[in-house]
């Protein structure tokens, strides 16, 4: 009698089991075959800047610097600079200047804001406001946007947005300014 009773409700438990199981929103968040940098978007997007405030480049980044780059630069971004050094014609603006942010004398000092604020975990790219300063005679303040894709299980530099109050020539993005 207790056998028929519990294979009576044995499919309702499984039923009901079923409907509380919680899927992530995304469950493929793809592969990452490169090295990555341990930590959340923020603290990755933190680290690049600090590496890149505390070795300042002008222009693209050559091979060895791209290859230091390498665990904090999605495979898009990565793919895309390695495009854009191969080149033999660069333009001017991949010459000279912070191809990082949008003052192209580049920033000596960052702070990227918390991504604890942003409500979605199973989030796949998380922009984040990234608060520059420049040092010098007339010192310099301003905001750009970082963007921070998943790979994997690592958190990456996918794309920066010129957000600041003055125009950058060649576009809005530095994805767009490597399109030229």
């Amino acid at each position: 009698m207790k056998n028929k009773a519990i294979a009576a409700l044995l499919p309702a438990v499984l039923l009901l089991s079923a409907c509380t199981t919680v899927e992530p929103a995304y469950k493929d968040i793809g592969t990452r075959v490169a090295p990555c940098v341990d930590g959340g978007p923020d603290t990755v997007a933190q680290k690049f800047y600090d590496l890149r405030t505390a070795q300042p480049t002008q222009g693209l980044p050559d091979s060895q610097l791209l290859a230091r780059y390498r665990p904090y630069l999605s495979e898009k971004l990565y793919q895309s600079l390695l495009k854009a050094n191969a080149q033999s014609d660069k333009p001017a603006e991949w010459r000279q200047g912070d191809l990082f942010s949008s003052l192209a004398q580049g920033p000596t000092g960052a702070k990227v804001a918390d991504a604890s604020k942003i409500p979605n975990t199973d989030a796949r790219n998380i922009p984040l406001r990234v608060e520059l300063t420049r040092e010098g005679d007339k010192s310099v303040s301003w905001q750009d946007e970082v963007l921070m894709v998943r790979e994997g299980v690592c958190w990456t530099v996918d794309d920066v947005r010129y957000v600041a109050n003055w125009q950058r020539p060649g576009g809005g993005a530095l994805s767009q300014l490597l399109e030229k």
